[in-house]
């Protein structure tokens, strides 16, 4: 592995920390002007001014990078994604234009149900090949670390091939990919009606052998009215850190539930969505230390009204930003979208959304201490952007500003090359 040296760069934006990063805290992002970075064997060795820096170093024994005029950033970690399915739903997405629910096309058997189909029917290496093509797209984006969700089998053998292909997937694609378990996406047709009976089957089949087989690192369940109930959450949940698993949950998307309340009281590592979370339930997630996963370009797509981002920032929470890529509420992998609607439409600042993607989002996945800030000692794990200022992600409007990632201390994506 050849040891890689960043100089000159216009600002090393560190995001600089080793635990998420709550309310007032979220806008410090720890720039330093004129700076440079060392990676060596795949680890962030150093970071500071170029002088300080690059004093005593033979500069021959690595890969020099010249960022001048360049911003520099941690890599980007999307923690909610449901990337791994087959089939897309783009008709759905003209139906809502014509003023279909979400909820509605859930009911006509679109939805999830229609991914689940699809899902079902697509091959491991059909699977394989498309999850690839996602990530490379991710990538491009500057995406170094992705959460990815099953969720689209809804029975034991759709659900584990989904985590065997983002298994392999890790093993072969530089991103990272976090696992998530999810079959509690929504209730498999053979169990319309026996909710209780369908988390019941999940417990006693499928959990035991997901977390036997370490296929996950996390369970997520989808706590909605006429989906699963906070009651039926909670149960799932329990369970999964019984069997030694960290938990999420789908919260307060399209009704007010209580699952940003259920979120803290189990101590979830993230609740996500909370578009409707009560103030009670954003209240009690800061206190617990629950990290707020917010996902504004689903909002967007369904036509909702946003998540509270600047409120719960304002009340001390973590806040973490995701881009839900799914094939139907949100069929989107552009982290200068999310970032641009987070500060245009939930009123977080630039410095809050660039914290929201880096290490808060590193948070949301329990991996604040390895990724998401350029500090000594975590993964190199960097991005460079075409021009010379963080401020550049949101101005231009959906459309990727990065120019080259680095992974590991090696460079996986060039622009330049392209």
């Amino acid at each position: 592995m050849k040891n890689i040296i960043i100089k000159n760069a216009a600002q090393i934006v560190t995001c600089s920390g080793f635990s998420k990063k709550r309310g007032k805290e979220m806008s410090n992002l720890h720039v330093i002007e004129d700076g440079a970075v060392i990676i060596e064997d795949g680890k962030i060795q150093s970071v500071g001014k170029n002088e300080e820096i690059l004093k005593n170093v033979d500069v021959s024994k690595y890969e020099v990078i010249d960022a001048y005029g360049k911003a520099v950033l941690p890599g980007f970690v999307d923690s909610h994604t449901h990337f791994v399915f087959g089939g897309y739903r783009a008709e759905e997405f003209s139906m809502r234009l014509r003023g279909a629910s979400y909820m509605e096309i859930m009911e006509k058997g679109g939805g999830i149900v229609s991914s689940v189909e699809k899902t079902r029917k697509a091959s491991y290496e059909e699977l394989i090949h498309l999850g690839k093509k996602r990530l490379d797209d991710m990538l491009s984006f500057g995406v170094t670390t992705v959460e990815g969700k099953s969720g689209y089998g809804l029975d034991e053998e759709t659900e584990m091939k989904q985590l065997h292909v983002m298994k392999k997937l890790d093993e072969i694609h530089p991103i990272d990919i976090v696992k998530t378990y999810m079959e509690a996406h929504a209730v498999s047709q053979e169990y319309k009606g026996r909710e209780d009976e369908f988390i019941d089957h999940i417990i006693e089949n499928t959990l035991p052998k997901v977390a036997k087989e370490n296929l996950a690192e996390f369970c997520d369940v989808f706590c909605e009215k006429n989906v699963f109930s906070v009651d039926q959450s909670r149960r799932l949940l329990l369970k999964a850190k019984e069997l030694g698993m960290k938990v999420k949950i789908h919260a307060d998307e399209i009704t007010r539930l209580g699952g940003a309340e259920l979120a803290a009281e189990i101590g979830a590592v993230s609740a996500d969505h909370l578009l409707r979370a009560s103030d009670e339930g954003i209240l009690k997630m800061a206190q617990e230390g629950v990290v707020a996963t917010l996902l504004p370009a689903t909002a967007f797509s369904l036509k909702e009204e946003f998540a509270r981002g600047r409120f719960m920032i304002d009340q001390n929470c973590a806040v973490a930003l995701a881009t839900d890529l799914n094939p139907g509420s949100c069929f989107t992998e552009s982290i200068p979208l999310v970032i641009a609607l987070a500060t245009l439409y939930m009123n977080m600042t630039t410095e809050e959304a660039i914290t929201a993607m880096t290490i808060n989002g590193a948070a949301a996945l329990g991996r604040e201490k390895e990724i998401g800030s350029i500090d000594v000692g975590k993964k190199g794990d960097v991005i460079i952007l075409e021009y010379p200022s963080y401020h550049f992600i949101p101005y231009h409007i959906g459309v990727s500003t990065v120019e080259k990632v680095i992974k590991d201390g090696k460079i996986v994506f060039d622009k330049s090359n392209r």
